[in-house]
C-alpha cells in the first residue's frame, strides 16, 4: 500500500513542472459585427473593439488568414460580401483569432 503512495506521489510531483509551462498561444475575441472592420485585401488589417465602449484595436491579417462562415472556408470578397447582408449587425456575434506570438489575425467566424 505504501509502495502505491509513493509512487503516486512521485509521479504528481513530476507533473507539476510540466502543467507550469502551458503558455497562451491564441486568444479570442468575440465582436459584434457592426463593431468589426474587415480588411480589403489578404495582406491588410482588420479593425475591431473588444468592448462596446472600448476603441478600436487594429491587427495584421495574412494570406493564412481563415474566414468561415458557418464552419466553411471562404474566400474573404465571399466572407465580405455575406457580411453586408446581415440585416442586423449589432445582434450578429463574430469570433476572432489572433495569434499571440505573430501578433496577427488567423481566423474569423461567424455562425448566421
Amino acid at each position: 500500500m505504501k509502495f502505491r503512495v509513493l509512487i503516486t506521489a512521485a509521479l504528481l510531483a513530476l507533473a507539476l513542472p510540466a502543467a507550469a509551462e502551458f503558455r497562451t498561444v491564441q486568444e479570442a475575441y468575440e465582436v459584434a459585427l457592426s463593431d468589426l472592420r474587415l480588411p480589403r485585401a489578404e495582406g491588410g488589417t482588420i479593425a475591431f473593439k473588444e468592448c462596446r465602449t472600448c476603441e478600436y484595436v487594429r491587427y495584421r491579417v495574412g494570406a493564412d488568414t481563415q474566414y468561415r462562415i458557418n464552419g466553411k472556408a471562404v474566400p474573404l470578397g465571399k466572407f465580405r460580401a455575406a457580411m453586408s447582408q446581415v440585416a442586423d449587425p449589432d445582434n450578429e456575434a463574430v469570433t476572432v483569432l489572433r495569434h499571440v506570438d505573430r501578433n496577427q489575425v488567423t481566423a474569423i467566424s461567424v455562425y448566421l
